[in-house]
């Protein structure tokens, strides 16, 4: 499943350890904006932890080690 551009970027800020609330800031949307963005990535990879999540990211490069 492909994720939008947005999600990648949500993806790649909370693998960098970011709070929702200062992906909100980055991104200058709202907190529950990026709440539903993580929700749809995680519905759409089939995932429950941010650890699966974050490993994800780093098998997609979307965040250095």
């Amino acid at each position: 499943m492909l994720l939008t551009s947005r999600e990648q970027s949500v993806v790649q800020l909370i693998s960098e350890g970011y709070t929702n609330r200062s992906i909100s800031a980055i991104l200058k949307v709202r907190v529950k904006t990026v709440e539903t963005h993580r929700a749809s990535v995680m519905r759409k990879l089939g995932m429950s932890s941010t650890a699966e999540l974050v490993r994800y990211a780093i098998r997609k490069k979307l965040v250095g080690l």
